[in-house]
């Protein structure tokens, strides 16, 4: 009896793992300007070309400005990067979709809306995030630039398998909780190591009863919780999501793939190294009010004291961040003052996102001292919102609606925080320094985001939608 994640793996090997890494072979390589000039520069060192360009895909994201396309927007490095995978991509004969493609956007938003991704594949990426494509039932997790010339250079990847670990989100979502609230409540349970060295295999009603954007948004953040990679086995949601997509196949091919797509699932009586349980019952929205992904709370809850850690270590560590963070224990995060609201990134920038967010922020200004930044996951995301009118909304409320790219999620593009300010993010990590140098984040939900840039404060949409 085998898992999901058993499955894949083993339809993937080259070579098996003895006292030496299995050699696997990789369906789709993902590839952006940050972790790839080195990769390219050792195979132009070697002599070597790309071994399958037709399963190899590039997009700018990281290092790309929101204001405009205009590379004179961002600082020098970052538009030396975006060039170089320009100049690299065209010498090896790898797609691109660059600035100006009607396609470009963050590289875990363009895979699965081009039907790049699909169930049963093995997809690698130089980023963290790249366990996004597990909510498709697909083997994605981030690899190294070390890795990625390999990858480059044979399709293959050297790898260890990792142990199995079950997932069970069981029951539904109350109004104005959402798959963000799902993970960050994780997170907190099992601690940011505490799926190390396991692939997480969600399951149960609260996850078959997503959309495959909230499922995106619960695999994208599996890394934080330490695990390789997060999966979801496919379903009806996942085929109909997929159905007519640029890259999928067509025709009587489909329905060969949709046969072996729905045979994609863990056998009744397989096996798990560890499992975790939550009743999304009894979930309230969450946000995080340290300096990691695991110090969230519910947004009713009040600031841990450290003096009530379990161990030494735990208390230093919420003591580092609370002061970072200028928070008191037992403090309430609601009203505490914001400078800042970023709505996107990989996690949270798709158009179900931008709806959410909207639907708080119609009929509504954002508070006259927060500015909000609102930035599309992709041209097709942005294309589908200007279409639906979403733009007006932010625009009219007085946000800030930008070009699609990674934006404020990494600051590396001109989007960033001032030392000193705090923000209210939708991206995925809250590390001191992240979205800039002495920039203090609150991960949150986009619901959340949206009525805390209304509210000039950290807000419960709920509380928004009763005043309605």
């Amino acid at each position: 009896m085998k898992t999901l994640y058993d499955k894949i793996w083993e339809s993937h090997i080259v070579v098996p793992e003895t006292d030496a890494p299995a050699i696997i072979y990789v369906d789709l390589h993902l590839v952006h300007e940050v972790t790839s000039p080195q990769a390219f520069e050792g195979l132009r060192s070697r002599g070597l070309r790309v071994r399958r360009p037709d399963c190899t895909f590039a997009t700018t994201d990281h290092s790309t400005p929101t204001v405009s396309r205009s590379l004179t927007a961002v600082d020098a490095d970052a538009a030396a990067q975006v060039r170089r995978l320009e100049s690299n991509c065209e010498e090896f004969d790898v797609p691109l979709f660059s600035l100006d493609d009607p396609n470009q956007g963050i590289v875990h938003v363009i895979g699965p809306e081009l039907g790049l991704t699909q169930p049963g594949r093995v997809i690698v990426c130089g980023d963290s995030h790249t366990s996004t494509h597990g909510a498709f039932g697909a083997l994605a997790f981030g690899i190294g630039t070390t890795e990625v010339e390999q990858v480059l250079a044979t399709q293959c990847l050297l790898a260890r398998k990792s142990r199995n670990y079950r997932v069970s989100f069981d029951g539904a979502l109350n109004p104005g909780v959402t798959a963000k609230d799902m993970i960050l409540a994780l997170i907190e349970k099992i601690g940011t190591a505490g799926g190390t060295g396991h692939v997480f295999e969600y399951v149960g009603s609260g996850i078959r009863g997503l959309d495959m954007e909230a499922r995106m948004t619960v695999c994208n953040m599996s890394i934080e919780a330490g695990a390789r990679a997060g999966l979801i086995a496919p379903d009806d949601v996942t085929i109909q999501y997929l159905s007519g997509r640029q890259f999928c196949p067509k025709g009587p091919k489909w329905d060969e793939f949709v046969v072996r797509w729905r045979a994609l699932m863990s056998d009744d009586d397989a096996s798990y190294d560890k499992t975790v349980a939550i009743d999304c019952a009894e979930l309230e929205p969450r946000i995080t009010f340290g300096t990691n992904p695991a110090m969230s709370i519910p947004i009713s809850g009040r600031v841990p004291d450290p003096l009530q850690a379990a161990d030494l270590a735990t208390r230093v560590q919420l003591e580092d961040a609370l002061r970072y963070m200028k928070l008191r224990p037992q403090q309430q995060l609601l009203g505490y003052p914001i400078d800042v609201i970023f709505i996107g990134s990989c996690t949270n920038s798709r158009i179900r996102d931008l709806r959410e967010a909207a639907g708080v922020m119609r009929g509504r200004k954002v508070h006259p001292k927060v500015r909000t930044l609102v930035v599309a996951g992709s041209q097709q995301v942005k294309r589908e919102a200007e279409a639906e009118g979403l733009d007006r909304v932010f625009r009219e409320a007085g946000a800030e609606w930008r070009e699609p790219g990674c934006s404020m999620c990494i600051a590396m593009n001109g989007d960033q925080l001032e030392p000193g300010q705090a923000a209210v993010s939708t991206s995925n990590r809250n590390f001191e320094g992240r979205q800039g140098r002495g920039g203090r984040t609150f991960l949150a939900s986009p619901l959340t985001a949206a009525a805390s840039a209304v509210m000039g404060h950290i807000a419960d949409a709920r509380f928004l939608a009763r005043r309605s």
